[in-house]
């Protein structure tokens, strides 16, 4: 009986570690940038040289958007790179440094003198991919990625433990299940394990336009499983401050 009981600890570890293991990483680079000529310089390393490197280095989507509404005094370029693990990301620096290719085709970039930098400062988040959606999904969009929009959302959380809380609404609530019903084509949903907000939460949905994106946010809030799970006492009061932010991608965007 002893020796029953241990097994089945052993196992349900096992199967625990295999799904944590199996959970990506996402790092969300944020350019932010002062000029155009900066914005064009970032442009072209990106496109060139550093999504290339990227996918040599087998990370072969990452993401690369720009505001919808652009912030001519902030102008931001926001990179979505997916990991495998979090030693993958831990040795990204070292395994871009021995890509060849890399400083060639990005020169101008990792090059530029000390007195004309390419960008004002890069921001990072580091996040980890829910259980209910442990890797993410490039979206089957239809419409040309000039017209699409790509929302990005983050829900901070008062304390640690009701950022526990929304986490387990999205995944045991299954919020997940019903974004997924009414067709969000969402890319991933994660927690910022590393950011200037937390405890936090981000998420990021797609639509071929901003109507398509409205035709469907007005159906979730009409479903009668959301209006039944947000009105559950066990939810209340776990989100604090929301952003949205509304992305399109660039043309050499992978996603």
């Amino acid at each position: 009986m002893r020796n029953s009981t241990l097994l089945l600890a052993l196992l349900l570890f096992c199967s625990t570690a295999l799904f944590a293991k199996e959970r990506q990483f996402y790092q969300i680079k944020i350019y932010h940038l002062t000029t155009a000529s900066q914005e064009a310089l970032v442009d072209n390393y990106l496109e060139k040289a550093f999504l290339p490197a990227l996918h040599r280095a087998g990370i072969k989507q990452a993401g690369v958007f720009k505001p919808v509404t652009p912030d001519t005094a902030d102008i931001r370029i926001y990179v979505f790179i997916p990991f495998q693990s979090m030693e993958q990301f831990i040795n990204l620096d070292k395994t871009l440094q021995a890509d060849k290719s890399l400083p060639t085709n990005g020169q101008a970039y990792t090059d530029a003198p000390w007195n004309n930098i390419p960008y004002a400062r890069i921001e990072s988040i580091l996040l980890q991919a829910f259980p209910g959606m442990p890797i993410m999904e490039a979206p089957a969009l239809s419409a040309p990625k000039s017209e699409r929009v790509y929302e990005l959302r983050s829900y901070e959380s008062p304390s640690e433990k009701y950022h526990v809380n929304k986490v387990k609404m999205f995944n045991t609530g299954d919020e997940i299940g019903i974004f997924k019903s009414l067709n969000f084509h969402a890319v991933f949903y994660a927690s910022v394990i590393s950011g200037p907000r937390m405890p936090n939460l981000m998420y990021m949905t797609t639509f071929n336009s901003k109507e398509d994106r409205d035709t469907h946010w007005k159906a979730f809030s009409a479903d009668p499983r959301w209006k039944s799970l947000s009105a559950l006492e066990e939810y209340s009061h776990n989100v604090s401050k929301s952003d949205i932010l509304f992305l399109r991608p660039v043309n050499y965007s992978d996603i």
